[in-house]
Formats: structure tokens, C-alpha cells, sequence
């Protein structure tokens, strides 16, 4: 008699350890979505929202299939100017447009041009936002409110530091916020079956227990209720959209979420050996869950490299893990809303003060510095920016300096001057010749022997612009004027 195999064991070969990932996904991402909703200026259930459509809606299209995605860290400054200037219910239509333009530019296969922006920038970016988001959670260990831009945030820092001193509940939180931070610090380094427990988890698990066990006089997470806190875009809010400085806002979201979460897919990729992303495919599956999340008034998605990196750590084979942890979050917020009343703020600003400290890249930074100084130039540039000037800002100033160092890297020249001593002077331009090295070349030129002959070789130029085409010609009627002979020219 045949052996009959058991029903869908290899119809899902890989469900045990989707099911096992899923869980640890869900976890790690938890005490994330509340923070990132919290810093964001909103209501924690919002993140959450977010965190389920990453999973139920974005985790089920094809793209990434390990990637995983919900609220992240990297857009919170963005989205608290955003909900400051325009409001919460502004927010969904931002969020909506930004969806409906990722899906349109991922339909017209521009995904993959992402990859064509430079690292440098996206590193600087991250690094700013890093950098913003730690002075702006610093207020909140301490109970204060921040102030409003980022160079405001820190220069006030000191003062708000010593205004807390003198509060007892300010100390508290602070001390609770700053031993949530050593935590994670401490927890990698911890023995690995410890470390079955997700870091952050256990730090704002931990953080709550010392605050019940202490009563201690910190604030807490406030629930409203997930059907309380979605807020769909009203038709008032969506007359806003022509608004000019609404417009910026939508692109700034729209081009920071989908660089973000396709350097995100590469890192991914580079984790696992299985399919590889499909970037355009990426993107509108970005843009489908950015579109449910504007429709339900959520905070925007991106994919995340905390919890992506998690859910490949932990085992997971195919999307299903991502599109569990989904149903878990829902579950969680469905059932059990009561437990996150019991969640410290000062825990939460210290889950994403460690986050924003990792955005950071400090040793990749010092090495940069070593070996491409250039690109290390653009990266502290653009994370300065973006602290003094502001996101969208700061992203520009720092692609424009990108393409300028590009510029000046590709206009390489080279000029070489054989003196025999006798007859003419022969000299050999190579490379490409750009008006950025247009006073190079002219100076050069000009320091040879005015009372002789030239003989100029173009032939080696790979490039030759307008400009230094006319400045070379009108060197050439010069260099005739005043010497015996006229400048012969041999382009090959």
C-alpha cells in the first residue's frame, strides 16, 4: 500500500520557520511602531496601523520577499514638521499621494534608478535624521517638550538638561529613558539564549516592570482604541493638496520612503541567497501599503533594515513570515490594547534614541574619511543640512554636491609638454576636457615660452566641451599674436 504524504507539507515547505520568524518579527517590530508613532506627533495606535498594512498589504505583493515594512525611524522628523505644519488630518493625504506616486513610478520602471543615488547622500540623510531624532527624544526622557527645527533642539539641550535636574519626575524619566538605552547597548553582547528575547522588547519590557515596581512618576503610553485612531482623509483635507508647500512635503516624502526602502532591499539581499528584489515591483508594493495606510490616516511605510535583518536572522524562507507578524500585530491591537497603557515614554524614547544613534554611521564614516574623502564630504554636508536647514532641504544640497563631485571627478585632464629645446613646443591634452578645469588648462598653457611655436594634440581627449573649446581657441590666437609662429592644432 502507497505512503500518502501529509496534507501541505510540501505545499508550504517552509512554514515552520516562517511561523517561528513571524513571531520574532513581531516582537522586535511592537515596541517599534509605538515609538516611531509617539516621536511622530500622533497616536501610538497609528503606528501600529501602519506596522499591520506593511505586513497584511505590502508583505503579500511581490518585490522583496523577505523584506519587511512598517514606520520607521527614518521618517519621524519628516512626519512631526509635517503633522506641526499641516496637522493630523493633512497627514492621510500626504501619506495617500505618496503612495499613488510610488506605484505610478514603479508602473513606469523607475525603481532601479534609485540605486543611481549616491550612497554618500543616502548614508548623510540617515545620519541627519539620525542626529535630529536624538536631540528631539533627549526632551522626551526628560518629559519636555522639543522645540520645533533641528538646530533649535540641540542648542537647547543644556538648558532643558539643567531645567530637568531640579525635577524629581524629570530625573526619573530620564534614568528610565537612559537605562533602556544600556540595555540595548548590553543585549547583543548577552548569551545567545537570552538573546532568543528581541532587544528591544526586553528593554521596554524591563523599563516597565521598574516603573510598576517603583511607581515610579513617568508618563505612559495613552490608548484611544484602534478604531478611534483611524482617521480617514476628509474631502477639506483633500482641497489641501495644491497647496505649494504641501506639494514639497509629498515629494520629500515620496523620494526619501523609496530611496529608503530600496537601499533597504540591497542590504537585505546581501543577507540571504534567495530571490533576489524586483525593484519596480518593490516599489509599488511600497506604494499599494503607503496608499491603505493615507486611506486609514496612518504614519507612512518603509521597509525597515531592523526588522528586515530580524526576519532573515530568524530563519525566514518566504514572504509569509512578514505577512504572520502582520496578523500578530493585529491581533495584539485587537485584543490586548490595555497592556500598552503600561509602556513608559521615556522606554520608547530610549528604544529610538539607540536607533537614531545607529542611523549614525560613525566607523563607516572615519574609514570613508581615509579612503574617499570626497564622498565623506558629501555624507557630513547633507547631514548637516538637513539639521540646520531641514529634510527636504538638506536631501537637495546634498544630491547637488553628489553631481558636483561627480562632475569634477569625471573632468580629469592631463597635459604633457615636450621641450627639446629646439623647434616647436609640443603639448598633449588627455582626458576630458571640462570649464571645470578650464583655469587649470589656460594656466598651463599660458606658462609656455611665448617667443616659440606650439604644437598643440587634442587627439587624446576623450571629451571636449564648449567652453574649453573656445577658451583653447582663443589661447591659440594669442599665443600666435605675440609669438614668431602660429599655434598648429592636431586633433588625430
Amino acid at each position: 500500500m502507497p505512503r500518502f504524504a501529509r496534507p501541505g507539507r510540501h505545499r508550504f515547505p517552509h512554514l515552520g520557520r516562517d511561523f517561528a520568524a513571524s513571531l520574532v518579527v513581531f516582537l522586535v517590530a511592537l515596541p517599534l511602531c509605538l515609538g516611531v508613532a509617539v516621536a511622530s506627533g500622533v497616536p501610538a495606535e497609528l503606528g501600529l496601523v501602519t506596522g499591520i498594512v506593511g505586513g497584511l498589504v505590502t508583505g503579500m505583493m511581490r518585490g522583496s520577499s523577505l523584506q519587511v515594512s512598517g514606520p520607521a525611524a527614518g521618517l519621524t522628523v519628516l512626519v512631526l514638521e509635517a503633522v506641526r505644519e499641516f496637522g493630523l488630518p493633512v497627514l492621510g493625504v500626504i501619506v495617500l499621494a505618496t503612495g499613488v506616486l510610488q506605484i505610478a513610478m514603479g508602473a513606469l520602471r523607475l525603481g532601479r534608478y534609485f540605486r543611481a543615488i549616491s550612497v554618500s547622500v543616502v548614508e548623510g540623510m540617515l545620519a541627519g535624521i539620525g542626529l535630529v531624532l536624538i536631540a528631539g527624544q533627549v526632551y522626551s526622557l526628560i518629559g519636555a517638550e522639543a522645540p520645533g527645527s533641528g538646530t533649535a533642539k540641540i542648542a537647547g539641550l543644556p538648558g532643558a538638561l539643567r531645567e530637568a535636574a531640579g525635577s524629581t519626575a524629570a530625573i526619573a524619566s530620564l534614568a528610565l529613558g537612559a537605562g533602556t538605552v544600556v540595555v540595548l547597548v548590553l543585549w547583543p553582547r548577552l548569551p545567545a539564549a537570552v538573546r532568543t528575547v528581541p532587544g528591544p522588547l526586553a528593554a521596554v519590557g524591563l523599563a516597565a516592570l521598574v516603573a510598576f515596581a517603583l511607581d515610579l512618576p513617568v508618563a505612559m503610553v495613552e490608548v484611544r482604541g484602534l478604531l478611534d485612531s483611524v482617521r480617514p482623509p476628509t474631502l477639506s483635507a483633500l482641497d489641501d493638496v495644491a497647496v505649494l508647500g504641501l506639494l514639497g512635503t509629498i515629494v520629500a516624502f515620496t523620494l526619501i520612503a523609496s530611496a529608503e526602502s530600496l537601499f533597504s532591499a540591497a542590504a537585505v539581499d546581501r543577507l540571504h541567497t534567495g530571490p533576489r528584489t524586483e525593484y519596480d515591483r518593490e516599489l509599488v508594493a511600497q506604494g499599494a501599503g503607503n496608499t491603505v495606510c493615507g486611506l486609514l490616516g496612518a504614519l507612512p511605510m518603509t521597509a525597515v533594515i531592523v526588522r528586515s535583518a530580524a526576519n532573515v536572522r530568524a530563519g525566514a524562507r518566504t514572504k509569509a513570515s512578514r505577512v504572520l507578524h502582520g496578523g500578530w500585530l493585529l491581533l495584539f491591537t485587537a485584543l490586548l490594547p490595555g497592556v500598552l497603557t503600561h509602556i513608559p515614554l521615556p522606554a520608547l524614547a530610549g528604544v529610538l534614541v539607540h536607533a537614531g544613534a545607529k542611523l549614525v554611521p560613525v566607523r563607516a564614516l572615519a574609514t570613508l574619511w581615509r579612503d574617499h574623502r570626497g564622498e565623506a564630504l558629501v555624507l557630513v554636508v547633507t547631514a548637516v543640512s538637513i539639521v540646520v536647514a531641514g529634510m527636504f532641504e538638506g536631501v537637495l544640497i546634498g544630491i547637488g554636491l553628489a553631481v558636483a563631485k561627480t562632475a569634477w571627478d569625471s573632468s580629469h585632464i592631463r597635459l604633457e609638454v615636450v621641450d627639446k629645446g629646439a623647434g616647436p613646443v609640443q603639448a598633449c591634452l588627455s582626458g576630458n576636457a571640462t570649464f571645470l578645469r578650464l583655469p587649470k588648462i589656460l594656466d598651463s598653457l599660458e606658462s609656455l615660452p611665448q617667443d616659440r611655436p606650439v604644437e598643440l594634440d587634442v587627439s587624446g581627449l576623450h571629451h571636449l566641451d564648449h567652453a574649453c573649446r573656445t577658451a583653447l581657441e582663443n589661447w591659440a590666437e594669442r599665443h600666435s599674436a605675440t609669438g614668431t609662429d602660429p599655434v598648429r592644432v592636431r586633433a588625430g
